[in-house]
């Protein structure tokens, strides 16, 4: 006979279990409705002409759905901004984990957590308001808003994720590893560089590909900071159009269920699988390196 403990934990589980299938639903049914509204475009319009295409006209006659300028534009921000983004993140997670003290830890970390609160609309007003016109002024450009523009303000906003992130990975490396090394004769920095990092590689690269996420799947900075241009760029002072910024753009002007209205479904779709790949590839990255991590130790 079960007792009422063990009932209450059976209910429990059975909730979590519930709790669990609902977000599995969800995604399904985000995925489902994605390829039910994009997969029409190609019953009229060639794949290869979609994915390799080099114009991206939706109102010329034939349109022009070609998604390879989007696809880089969304590509060359990304990578743009993950350059930027991943040393500052994961060195200020070593720096509050490693060499600050507990009350600078205490007082510094809330405030870079609280850049992430930050709404994305007030972001690329500042990108449009204060760093365009400098980087114009500063290099004579025709405009500010272009690919380093989208990539400085995508980056500000992925910093946060990835310190925070990074920080708990080092954070739980083992004290003995530090102290181990500390007594080899091994500095402060080498330490760090050698001993703690590795050690937390698990967690550092989940942060990093849940950065890269967050800047190829952001929408409204670059929709206000990226210029616009559906084109291929040659260098970061090019305005480009990514594929977020261009469903948003467009969507409310394209006819329903025409050919413009699943084109841009089946971009969402592109977009979709990035973002799939990508936190993929942060699971993987997370689960090989931990069991390598735990095999050594």
């Amino acid at each position: 006979m079960l007792t009422q403990e063990s009932l209450r934990e059976r209910g429990i589980r059975r909730l979590l279990a519930g709790i669990a299938l609902c977000s599995l639903l969800a995604l399904f049914s985000i995925m489902l409705f994605l390829f039910v509204e994009g997969l029409p475009l190609f019953a009229g319009y060639k794949p290869l002409d979609f994915f390799f295409g080099a114009l991206w006209y939706p109102t010329a006659e034939p349109p022009d759905f070609g998604v390879f300028p989007l696809i880089m534009g969304s590509v060359s921000v990304m990578l743009l901004s993950t350059c930027i983004a991943v040393p500052l993140g994961v060195l200020t997670a070593a720096y509050l984990t490693e060499i600050a003290a507990d009350g600078v830890r205490r007082l510094v970390k809330p405030f870079i957590e609280l850049l992430a609160a930050l709404p994305s609309v007030v972001i690329g007003f500042f990108g449009m308001v204060v760093v365009a016109p400098f980087l114009q002024q500063s290099f004579e450009l025709s405009t500010g808003l272009n690919l380093l523009n989208a990539s400085l303000m995508l980056a500000f906003m992925s910093v946060p994720t990835i310190c925070s992130v990074a920080e708990d990975a080092i954070f739980v490396v083992p004290r003995s590893l530090r102290e181990a090394s500390l007594a080899l004769g091994a500095t402060r920095w080498e330490t760090t560089v050698k001993v703690v990092l590795p050690a937390a590689l698990s967690g550092i690269g989940t942060a990093v590909m849940l950065g890269m996420s967050r800047a190829i799947g952001e929408t409204m900075v670059v929709l206000m900071v990226a210029g616009g241009a559906a084109m291929v760029p040659e260098s970061v002072f090019d305005p480009v159009r990514p594929m977020p910024a261009s469903i948003a753009a467009e969507m409310a002007e394209a006819p329903f269920r025409g050919e413009h209205y699943h084109a841009l479904f089946a971009t969402g779709l592109v977009l979709f699988m990035f973002t799939l790949c990508f936190n993929m590839l942060a699971h993987y990255v997370s689960e090989k390196y931990k069991q390598t991590g735990s095999s050594s130790l």
